[in-house]
Protein backbone atom coordinates (compact mmCIF):
# COMPACT_ATOMS: atom_id res chain seq x y z
CA UNK A 1 0.00 0.00 0.00
CA UNK A 2 1.17 3.69 -0.88
CA UNK A 3 1.94 5.75 1.84
CA UNK A 4 1.12 9.66 2.32
CA UNK A 5 4.36 11.66 2.76
CA UNK A 6 3.72 15.07 4.36
CA UNK A 7 7.01 16.92 2.28
CA UNK A 8 7.04 20.73 3.73
CA UNK A 9 9.30 23.31 4.36
CA UNK A 10 9.83 25.24 8.14
CA UNK A 11 11.69 27.98 9.43
CA UNK A 12 14.01 27.20 12.72
CA UNK A 13 10.97 28.45 14.47
CA UNK A 14 8.40 26.31 13.17
CA UNK A 15 6.68 28.68 10.62
CA UNK A 16 5.93 27.74 6.76
CA UNK A 17 5.42 30.78 5.39
CA UNK A 18 6.19 34.61 6.70
CA UNK A 19 3.68 37.14 6.97
CA UNK A 20 2.01 37.78 3.69
CA UNK A 21 2.13 34.24 2.32
CA UNK A 22 6.55 34.89 1.85
CA UNK A 23 8.02 32.25 0.93
CA UNK A 24 10.95 33.69 -0.12
CA UNK A 25 12.92 32.92 2.26
CA UNK A 26 13.15 29.42 0.96
CA UNK A 27 17.08 27.89 0.37
CA UNK A 28 16.43 25.58 -2.45
CA UNK A 29 20.07 24.89 -3.88
CA UNK A 30 20.99 22.67 -6.75
CA UNK A 31 21.64 19.62 -4.20
CA UNK A 32 18.52 20.30 -2.33
CA UNK A 33 16.78 20.05 -5.49
CA UNK A 34 18.51 16.85 -6.62
CA UNK A 35 17.72 14.58 -3.43
CA UNK A 36 13.90 15.67 -4.06
CA UNK A 37 13.96 14.78 -7.50
CA UNK A 38 15.38 11.62 -6.50
CA UNK A 39 12.35 11.26 -4.11
CA UNK A 40 9.80 12.71 -6.15
CA UNK A 41 10.91 10.37 -9.23
CA UNK A 42 9.78 7.20 -7.36
CA UNK A 43 6.10 8.62 -5.77
CA UNK A 44 3.18 8.37 -8.11
CA UNK A 45 0.94 11.50 -7.45
CA UNK A 46 1.64 15.09 -5.52
CA UNK A 47 -1.71 16.16 -3.24
CA UNK A 48 -2.12 19.25 -2.12
CA UNK A 49 -4.75 22.16 -1.45
CA UNK A 50 -5.89 24.79 -3.74
CA UNK A 51 -3.33 27.73 -2.59
CA UNK A 52 -0.33 25.46 -2.82
CA UNK A 53 -1.52 23.94 -6.14
CA UNK A 54 -2.08 27.27 -7.77
CA UNK A 55 1.53 28.20 -6.57
CA UNK A 56 3.43 26.04 -8.00
CA UNK A 57 0.61 25.94 -11.20
CA UNK A 58 2.38 29.66 -12.26
CA UNK A 59 5.28 28.22 -12.09
CA UNK A 60 6.23 24.86 -12.66
CA UNK A 61 4.26 24.24 -16.18
CA UNK A 62 7.03 26.21 -18.36
CA UNK A 63 9.91 26.98 -15.74
CA UNK A 64 12.16 24.66 -17.91
CA UNK A 65 11.81 26.75 -20.92
CA UNK A 66 14.15 29.01 -19.33
CA UNK A 67 17.73 28.26 -20.37
CA UNK A 68 19.33 29.90 -17.18
CA UNK A 69 17.55 27.44 -15.18
CA UNK A 70 19.71 24.65 -13.25
CA UNK A 71 19.07 21.04 -14.23
CA UNK A 72 17.88 20.50 -11.35
CA UNK A 73 14.87 23.37 -11.41
CA UNK A 74 14.19 21.63 -15.00
CA UNK A 75 13.99 18.37 -14.23
CA UNK A 76 11.30 19.14 -11.78
CA UNK A 77 9.39 20.77 -13.72
CA UNK A 78 9.58 17.53 -16.14
CA UNK A 79 8.10 15.73 -13.00
CA UNK A 80 5.80 17.95 -12.01
CA UNK A 81 3.99 17.81 -15.03
CA UNK A 82 3.95 14.72 -15.35
CA UNK A 83 2.95 13.12 -11.73
CA UNK A 84 -0.85 13.28 -11.47
CA UNK A 85 -2.02 15.53 -8.82
CA UNK A 86 -4.96 15.65 -6.35
CA UNK A 87 -5.72 18.93 -5.39
CA UNK A 88 -8.56 19.35 -2.32
CA UNK A 89 -10.60 22.04 -3.19
CA UNK A 90 -14.33 22.91 -2.33
CA UNK A 91 -13.65 25.95 -4.66
CA UNK A 92 -11.98 24.89 -8.13
CA UNK A 93 -14.11 22.95 -10.54
CA UNK A 94 -11.22 21.60 -12.84
CA UNK A 95 -7.40 22.05 -13.32
CA UNK A 96 -4.79 21.36 -15.64
CA UNK A 97 -1.81 19.74 -15.96
CA UNK A 98 -2.87 16.35 -14.97
CA UNK A 99 -5.10 17.34 -11.98
CA UNK A 100 -7.97 16.16 -10.48
CA UNK A 101 -10.16 18.13 -7.88
CA UNK A 102 -11.33 16.50 -4.65
CA UNK A 103 -13.75 18.67 -2.91
CA UNK A 104 -13.52 17.22 0.46
CA UNK A 105 -11.12 15.47 2.51
CA UNK A 106 -12.66 11.71 2.94
CA UNK A 107 -10.77 8.94 4.85
CA UNK A 108 -12.53 6.04 2.99
CA UNK A 109 -11.62 8.25 -0.34
CA UNK A 110 -8.04 8.72 0.75
CA UNK A 111 -7.99 5.21 1.43
CA UNK A 112 -8.49 4.31 -2.30
CA UNK A 113 -6.00 6.56 -3.81
CA UNK A 114 -3.36 4.46 -1.03
CA UNK A 115 -4.57 1.37 -2.29
CA UNK A 116 -3.81 1.73 -5.99
CA UNK A 117 -0.92 0.46 -7.00
CA UNK A 118 2.45 2.91 -7.82
CA UNK A 119 4.97 4.66 -5.40
CA UNK A 120 4.10 6.96 -2.36
CA UNK A 121 1.83 10.48 -2.72
CA UNK A 122 3.46 13.61 -1.42
CA UNK A 123 1.64 15.74 0.58
CA UNK A 124 1.96 19.37 0.81
CA UNK A 125 -0.02 22.45 2.14
CA UNK A 126 -0.46 23.39 5.42
CA UNK A 127 -4.14 23.42 5.67
CA UNK A 128 -4.71 20.05 3.99
CA UNK A 129 -1.91 18.98 6.21
CA UNK A 130 -3.93 20.05 9.35
CA UNK A 131 -6.82 18.11 8.09
CA UNK A 132 -5.26 15.17 7.01
CA UNK A 133 -3.56 14.67 10.96
CA UNK A 134 -6.80 15.43 12.40
CA UNK A 135 -7.79 12.26 10.70
CA UNK A 136 -4.59 10.44 10.89
CA UNK A 137 -3.66 10.16 7.11
CA UNK A 138 -0.21 10.78 6.92
CA UNK A 139 2.12 8.35 7.13
CA UNK A 140 5.62 9.78 7.17
CA UNK A 141 6.80 13.27 7.60
CA UNK A 142 9.33 14.80 5.60
CA UNK A 143 9.93 18.17 6.79
CA UNK A 144 12.62 20.64 5.46
CA UNK A 145 14.12 22.97 8.35
CA UNK A 146 15.68 25.88 6.77
CA UNK A 147 18.34 28.23 8.78
CA UNK A 148 16.34 31.25 9.54
CA UNK A 149 14.04 32.45 12.10
CA UNK A 150 11.11 34.46 10.92
CA UNK A 151 9.56 35.67 14.47
CA UNK A 152 6.17 35.26 13.06
CA UNK A 153 4.30 33.33 10.43
CA UNK A 154 2.07 30.79 9.89
CA UNK A 155 2.62 27.83 11.78
CA UNK A 156 3.18 24.44 9.90
CA UNK A 157 1.22 22.87 12.47
CA UNK A 158 -1.85 24.99 13.89
CA UNK A 159 -3.62 22.19 14.92
CA UNK A 160 -3.87 22.68 19.14
CA UNK A 161 -5.88 19.08 19.37
CA UNK A 162 -3.83 16.99 17.46
CA UNK A 163 -1.08 14.97 19.04
CA UNK A 164 1.27 12.19 17.38
CA UNK A 165 4.32 10.63 18.23
CA UNK A 166 6.88 9.65 15.82
CA UNK A 167 9.31 7.62 15.07
CA UNK A 168 12.66 9.21 13.43
CA UNK A 169 13.97 7.46 11.06
CA UNK A 170 16.98 9.53 9.47
CA UNK A 171 18.10 13.15 8.53
CA UNK A 172 20.42 15.09 6.60
CA UNK A 173 22.31 17.89 6.46
CA UNK A 174 22.65 19.56 3.18
CA UNK A 175 25.40 22.38 1.99
CA UNK A 176 22.81 25.30 2.31
CA UNK A 177 22.07 24.39 5.63
CA UNK A 178 18.62 23.13 5.49
CA UNK A 179 18.11 19.66 7.36
CA UNK A 180 15.98 17.30 6.12
CA UNK A 181 14.06 15.43 9.38
CA UNK A 182 12.26 11.81 8.27
CA UNK A 183 9.59 10.61 10.84
CA UNK A 184 7.05 8.06 10.46
CA UNK A 185 4.17 7.06 12.36
CA UNK A 186 2.06 9.41 11.84
CA UNK A 187 -0.81 7.86 10.10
Amino acid sequence: MRKIILMMSVSLDGFFEAPGGDISWHLVNDELLGDLNDRFRTMSAFMSGRITHELMARYWPTADRDPGLSAPMAEFAGIWRAMPKFVFSRTLTGAGWNTTVIPDVVPEQVAELKARSGGDIALSGANLASSFMRQGLIDEFRILVHPVVLGRGRPLFEDPDVRRSLRLEGTRAFSNGVVLLHYSGGG
